[in-house]
């Protein structure tokens, strides 16, 4: 299973959410390019980021700036989310050597246009779904839709066989510490064969254990890294998710 730590963007610095709420922030760091480096020498394999402001369509200088170096100063693969919305930003970051994108709200509202979107970039695009009780939500959150996030999942995969992943986030859960949703993993799981990442509540090295053993493909760990309630290296190890030896 691999793992991803987050490194999450609002203004230039390194923050944490609740439930995705703005209003709801901790500040982990001023400066996001030595959070990733942090956790690349405690053996991260690779990084998830997330741009809040771009989430919300108000793209940030600092935002992108931060991006920029974290992507050109790290050894390992980077996977960037929000605000993904249409060719001409998907060419953009992937310019700047970003392995994969995390699509959401886009890939919800303009499904064609994603398909066609993998299609060209054949597993390099993810989709993120997030879900409140169930529903897609979009729009940094901010929207609840009528669409089981279980239906996008099975659409997606009828539209497209080149998606890389999916990221599955239970709003509920995102930042709380209260543990992943373990049941709406499942279900998200059963409704294809794209491979899931569980995002959203992983709080201890027990929730790690979990997910491992219902099969999940991977998992991003956010606050819980940040307040020191889980151990990279440990996390790693369960994981399976070790250095090839030399």
């Amino acid at each position: 299973m691999e793992i991803w730590p987050a490194i999450d963007l609002r203004h230039g610095q390194c923050v944490r959410l609740r439930q995705g709420d703005y209003d709801q922030q901790t500040v982990f760091g001023e400066d996001p390019v030595a959070t990733a480096h942090r956790w690349v020498a405690a053996g991260a394999r690779r990084l998830h980021l997330v741009d809040l402001d771009a989430a919300r369509n108000e793209p940030s200088d600092a935002n992108r700036e931060a991006i920029v170096r974290i992507v050109e100063s790290v050894s390992v693969p980077c996977q960037l989310g929000g605000g993904v919305r249409d060719d001409g930003a998907i060419r953009s970051w992937f310019k700047i050597g970003l392995q994969r994108l995390v699509v959401g709200s886009a890939a919800a509202k303009h499904r064609a246009w994603f398909a066609q979107a993998c299609d060209c970039y054949p597993g390099r695009l993810v989709a993120g779904i997030d879900a409140r009780q169930g529903m897609v939500a979009t729009d940094g959150w901010l929207e609840t839709s009528q669409t089981l996030a279980t239906e996008l999942v099975t659409d997606l995969r009828r539209r497209t066989a080149s998606i890389a992943a999916i990221v599955f986030t239970d709003i509920a859960r995102d930042g709380m510490l209260q543990g992943p949703n373990l049941e709406s993993l499942a279900d998200i799981r059963s409704a294809s064969d794209i491979p899931v990442v569980a995002s959203g509540g992983v709080t201890t090295l027990d929730d790690v254990r979990a997910l491992q053993a219902a099969g999940t493909h991977a998992v991003i760990i956010g606050r819980a890294l940040y307040e020191g309630m889980i151990d990279l290296r440990e996390a790693a190890k369960i994981a399976e998710d070790l250095p090839p030896l030399a």
